[in-house]
């Protein structure tokens, strides 16, 4: 089964706060983390997002089109990161993202959603 673990953003993620020791201290645990999935044969496709600030936003109305720049609110619904991967079912998805260092110096969320 393949499923997206999305990071949820934070305002910190959405404003690029992040102090450089932290920073480089989480990207190695995170490289690590990724490793790991790698050896193991779950890891499809990682990837981290710019802010909103960054984003379009194209809203649908019928025919209509219009797009709206970012940034976009609030900073919890959007996404920062996310991954893609191969598991036997949610339970070993549960088990790898329990194993996950925290993606944010501030608590933070990762959802798990299958993918059709």
């Amino acid at each position: 089964m393949r499923v997206m673990v999305i990071v949820k953003a934070t305002e910190a993620s959405e404003q690029g706060l992040f102090a450089p020791e932290w920073t480089a201290s989480m990207m190695a645990a995170m490289g690590a983390f990724n490793d790991d999935l790698r050896a193991a044969g779950v890891l499809v496709m990682a990837e981290g997002l710019q802010p909103s600030a960054q984003g379009k936003r194209i809203l649908c109305d019928g025919e209509a089109r219009t797009v709206a720049d970012g940034p976009f609110a609030p900073a919890e619904s959007l996404v920062a990161g996310f991954w893609l991967w191969e598991v036997r079912d949610m339970d070993e998805a549960l088990a790898w993202a329990k194993r996950c260092p925290n993606p944010m110096p501030v608590p933070s969320v990762i959802e798990i959603r299958p993918l059709n």
